[in-house]
């Protein structure tokens, strides 16, 4: 990213996290960055999700970095929460360059949980209890935390352990850690390797077999 784009980006979180307060986290991801262990260059109230100036992507994040540039969308109001528990509301913006390629990510994450105890006290008063359906997202504090939960995302897209799957079920896991960025991440290959106890050649070979099954 340019200086100029990461400048105009920071002041822009500042500003919408002085406008919304200290429950409002406003992140600036940089896609270029060299180090895709590192990715972010701006943040306003941290302390929501636990992250800090230079942290890691979150899983929207390495998904970006994996995917084709010209199909990413903006996807604003949906559900996440933080390691510890806590719920939030968050809207993922692409920052694109005069050519319209995407260099950053400008997220927000709102802390509704304070606003989520009210309401199950209300619903709780008024007997009136709608349960949740969809399942948020985690948002990692780093980004081992976040191969370990694309890890937990896979087994449980598979629906069974490890000691259970087939092969067919670990090309079928390693697929979708492959589309979601998994390998992105540093020495990401070798802890895969060492949970789904295979070699990096047949790490590799599912890789490419789920590739292709994809493309079918």
């Amino acid at each position: 990213m340019k200086k100029s784009e990461v400048e105009f980006l920071s002041r822009l979180a500042k500003g919408i996290a002085a406008q919304f307060g200290s429950n409002c986290e406003v992140v600036v991801h940089d896609l270029e960055s060299k180090d895709p262990d590192s990715t972010i260059v701006a943040i306003e109230n941290g302390q929501v999700s636990g992250r800090k100036l230079g942290d890691g992507p979150s899983n929207v994040v390495l998904k970006a970095l994996s995917s084709d540039p010209d199909k990413l969308q903006d996807h604003f109001a949906y559900n996440t929460r933080t390691e510890d528990g806590r719920e939030l509301r968050s809207s993922t913006i692409f920052f694109r360059d005069e050519t319209g390629k995407p260099v950053a990510i400008f997220a927000i994450n709102y802390d509704s949980t304070p606003i989520m105890a009210l309401q199950n006290m209300l619903k709780d008063f008024t007997a009136l209890a709608s349960p949740a359906t969809d399942e948020p997202e985690v948002i990692p504090h780093n980004v081992n935390d976040l191969l370990d939960e694309l890890i937990d995302q896979s087994v449980r897209l598979v629906g069974k352990p490890v000691a259970l799957m087939t092969r067919d079920d670990k090309v079928r896991a390693i697929g979708f850690l492959n589309n979601s960025g998994a390998f992105l991440i540093t020495k990401a290959g070798q802890k895969v390797c060492n949970y789904f106890g295979i070699s990096k050649y047949t790490l590799y070979s599912y890789m490419d077999e789920a590739k292709a099954q994809k493309k079918e």
